[in-house]
């Protein structure tokens, strides 16, 4: 059973989302608008194992704060004071989307407090703004400029909208839904600001990754290319690189192989 409790930082109470477990530590981070439920589905439940998703500001249970200070930089900064406070030694670090931005960003920054490293649907490199953010970006202007109900009638008769209909209409479902979420002015202001932000590192930075990784990538997905996971696990010495099946294929079989391709990673790389 998960147990929530507050992170303070900055004077700000982050939700902390932690399994408890006597054996390995695993740092496992969601995506952008998303928060713990995405990591509770997405990561393998494995005995003993204690993992902790710590909802980034804006984000879940978490508060925001000053909208400007909203980047990648600050979530992995709290991740840092979080894991400071709550563990010792090194841990396993990961997350989907912009929670692997976050890890990558940990794991260049923090290389003492980082065993391993698991990356799945990336959505950055090591540029900042990637075109393949633009949807994202696209969406937090609507929001700001025309608000949920006319904003979304407008994304959704745009030209993105009808392209990602056709090659990744899981993309788009999601995109469709951060219309609905509630605050709509800081879901505008994290859309906006994390899509033209970057993890700030270099592949010289990933060159000298030296702990074991795990890259997942997907086809029928636009935000998270394929070719983006491919490269970046590229990049990165004695990265293992698996493609699983697109969510927006079979959601089933794309749950059971991302749980199959952690817990082997960590069963068969990480002591």
């Amino acid at each position: 059973m998960t147990d929530m409790r507050p992170f303070c930082r900055d004077g700000l109470g982050l939700a902390l989302h932690d399994t408890g477990g006597e054996g390995r530590v695993v740092l496992f981070q969601h995506g952008l608008l998303g928060d713990a439920r995405q990591t509770e589905e997405a990561f393998p439940k494995i005995e003993g194992l204690r993992r902790l998703t710590l909802e980034c500001r804006g984000h879940g249970g978490s508060f925001t704060g000053p909208r400007e200070a909203l980047s990648l930089t600050t979530f992995t900064e709290d991740c840092a004071a979080m894991l400071a406070a709550e563990t010792s030694g090194p841990v396993v670090v990961g997350g989907i989307s912009m929670g692997a931005a976050i890890a990558l960003r940990l794991a260049v920054t923090r290389p003492e407090r980082v065993a391993g490293l698991i990356l799945v649907r990336p959505a950055w490199g090591t540029a900042r703004a990637p075109e393949t953010m633009r949807p994202n970006a696209e969406v937090g202007a609507l929001l700001s400029r025309l608000g949920p109900t006319r904003g979304k009638a407008e994304f959704a008769a745009s030209k993105t909208a009808l392209r990602l209909a056709g090659e990744a209409p899981d993309n788009l479902a999601s995109l469709l839904g951060f219309f609905d979420r509630p605050d709509p002015m800081t879901t505008a202001a994290l859309l906006q600001q994390i899509s033209a932000d970057g993890p700030d590192v270099s592949e010289d930075d990933l060159a000298r990754i030296e702990v074991p990784v795990l890259v997942i990538g997907t086809g029928m997905d636009a935000i998270h290319p394929l070719a983006l996971a491919e490269a970046l696990a590229g990049l990165i010495p004695g990265a293992v690189f698996l493609q699983i099946t697109p969510k927006g294929q079979d959601r089933a079989r794309h749950f059971s192989e991302l749980h199959a391709a952690i817990s082997g990673f960590l069963k068969d790389h990480i002591q």
